[in-house]
């Protein structure tokens, strides 16, 4: 017997990859470390609506973190590097790695990312799409 899915209908037609894209995210997201998403006022009138998304990423320095765009997927990985000259009483701040992905709609870019006091901010636009109607000619065959 086979599953039934949002993305199982007849009507929706080449979303198999998106099934699959939301199946990884599900499994890669485990919470750490916590983060906003916010919309941002826009700057001028007609201008293409912004997000940020902001991590809480205390600990991990510029060199630490990686943010990249891999098809349509925004992907935030952060590894600090161990420092065997410490020696601690105790520890309660996580020096873990993480990996945060995020599905972008189609024509969203990433306008930059910045690391302001433990904070990662990663801004995006999302450009008004166009709207667009395109005939498709009939072709007869006899």
């Amino acid at each position: 017997m086979s599953r039934m899915t949002p993305f199982t209908s007849p009507l929706l037609l080449g979303f198999d990859t998106m099934e699959k894209t939301l199946e990884r995210l599900a499994k890669a997201n485990d919470g750490y470390p916590p983060y906003n998403i916010e919309r941002m006022a826009p700057d001028a009138a007609g201008e293409p609506e912004r997000l940020r998304i902001t991590l809480a990423v205390a600990g991990f320095s510029q060199d630490d973190l990686d943010v990249s765009v891999e098809e349509n997927q925004l992907v935030i990985r952060g590894r600090q590097s161990e420092t065997g000259e410490r020696d601690y009483l105790y520890r309660g701040i996580a020096a873990r790695q993480f990996q945060r992905m995020f599905v972008l709609a189609d024509g969203m870019q990433v306008s930059g990312a910045r690391l302001t006091n433990g904070l990662l901010s990663v801004d995006l636009i999302r450009p008004e799409p166009e709207r667009m109607v395109r005939k498709i000619n009939i072709s007869v065959s006899k």
